[in-house]
Parts: structure tokens; sequence; C-alpha cells
């Protein structure tokens, strides 16, 4: 899966233009329009970083007379009180985009930071923390990029990028048997997984050989006896009411990976803050 950085120019365009920041009516009215200025972006607490680049892109978005000096990069631990980025330039420019870039770099810093947090409770077992599908429209590639940040690994990108077999989908096709038997007769190179609630349902679908088991909602209990049957050669994933406190609980059992929706759709951001420290209206 390519997930490798980029710049989403489109939807930096439609934030900025959500905000409004050509048409800033309190910085029009209070700051001169050839105030030069300095600005820091610090943290107010501790976590993980993610999203430097696209807001340094936002900043150049809103002027490109804004100079960043950026003294730390995308995964890289901050302690609250650090500096993260010196930024120079007209003041009413750096408050145009102050919201936006705190906003995005927020978001996904608050992603990377419950990532690790994940990594680091499962540490030394060999287990693997991934996400899911459960992103904010329109962010997946950035919020999938801030787990990697984090620590973490990424499941499906998309709905194209493998055939995961959830319980609609076998109550639709009839059984286990059927659904990954259809799935291997579509003949598309890709991964199958299978999801499986129940033990019964891992015997069934050991028997039709899918490339990956996900254990649903299991207890770490139930985990352990399915992780005796099913043979090396499938990589089994649990997923399902699994937190901090038991996460570790979980890895210890010998699954290969934990996915977590968690930390894509309820990780709290990060919180950050940036400040005027000099203006100057020669």
């Amino acid at each position: 899966m390519d997930i490798s950085p980029h710049i989403p120019f489109d939807l930096i365009r439609a934030a900025l233009e959500e905000d409004a920041v050509a048409d800033d009516l309190t910085a029009n009215a209070t700051i001169p329009a050839d105030m030069i200025g300095a600005a820091t972006i610090t943290a107010k607490s501790s976590g993980r970083l993610s999203g430097v680049t696209i807001a340094d892109a936002v900043f150049a978005a809103v002027d490109e007379a804004i100079v960043c000096d950026w003294r730390l990069s995308d995964a890289d631990d901050v302690q609250a009180g650090d500096l993260l980025c010196q930024l120079a330039g007209p003041v009413r420019s750096l408050l145009a985009a102050e919201r936006t870039a705190l906003n995005f770099l927020q978001h996904l810093s608050g992603i990377a930071t419950a990532t690790h947090s994940f990594v680091e409770v499962v540490a030394d077992t060999g287990c693997k923390i991934a996400d899911t599908r459960k992103t904010t429209p329109g962010l997946r590639r950035l919020e999938k990029k801030a787990v990697s940040h984090g620590g973490g690994i990424n499941h499906r990108m998309d709905l194209s990028s493998g055939m995961l077999i959830k319980e609609n989908h076998i109550e639709a096709c009839g059984s286990i048997t059927d659904a990954i038997h259809a799935c291997y007769q579509a003949e598309h190179e890709t991964w199958i997984e299978v999801e499986c609630e129940t033990l019964v349902e891992v015997s069934e679908a050991i028997a039709v050989c899918p490339d990956i088991i996900l254990l649903d909602n299991m207890s770490p209990a139930t985990v352990v006896q399915a992780r005796v049957m099913v043979p090396d050669s499938i990589l089994l994933e649990a997923s399902g009411n699994i937190t901090l406190d038991n996460a570790r609980d979980y890895a210890v059992t010998g699954v290969n990976r934990i996915a977590i929706g968690a930390i894509t759709h309820s990780a709290p951001s990060l919180d950050l803050s940036m400040r005027i420290i000099n203006a100057d209206k020669s």
C-alpha cells in the first residue's frame, strides 16, 4: 500500500476556503497590512507528531512569504513546552493560516499519539497495531499516515485493496466456506481475510485456508484457543472492544496483529498553540 508523503492541495484549499482566510475581518481591522512578525508553535502536552508536512503546506498556500523553521518532524516525540516551529512573515497571513494549520497538525498528531500508546503497550510481544477504515471522510490517507508515524501498520486503504469477508458478506453468501470460495473464484491478486465470531467459525475458516482470520469480539481466553487451532500459515488478527487496558492481554496470546478503530475515529487532538512573539510595522 503506497501512502508515501504527498501534499493534498485540493484538501488544503477547501479547508482554507471553509475558514474564509481571504476575508479575516478581525485581522484586517486590527493589524496593519504591512506588519511583519514572528510566531512560535509549541506543544502544550506530550505526544507523537504527525501532520508537519501538511501544516507547512498550509502556511505556504496562504502566503509564500511565510518562512517556517520546523524544529521537529513527523514521527518525533514531543514533550509539553517543546518548540515545534519558528515562523516569520506578514502577521495577517500568519493568523489567517493558524487555525487550519493547527487543525491538521493537532488532529493527525492525536492519531499518531494514540497509536503509539497502543504500540508501547504491546511492545516485545511481536504483535502489530493496525488501523481500520473507520476514518474521517476525505482524511483517510493522512490519518493512515499518522498511524504509521505512531508506529502502527495500515490495513486496507479502501475496498479495492483486499478482500475482507465480514458477517454481512457471510449472511448474503450463505456461509464462511461459500464466501471464501467465491473470493478465490474471483481470481483477484490480493489477500482474503474472513471475520469469525466463534471457534466453530474459526474451524470452518481454517478448512478453506484464507490468508487472514479476524477474531471478532473474542475474549483473550478464547483467542488463546483460536491461536492453538490456527496454523502459522494463516495470519491471525484480533479486533473488537480492545482498549489500552487489555491490549497486552490480547497481544500475548500470539496473535499477529490487533486492529483498533479508535486510534483514528476517537483519538483526542494533541494540544498545540501558536503565538505571535514579535511584530513590527516598519
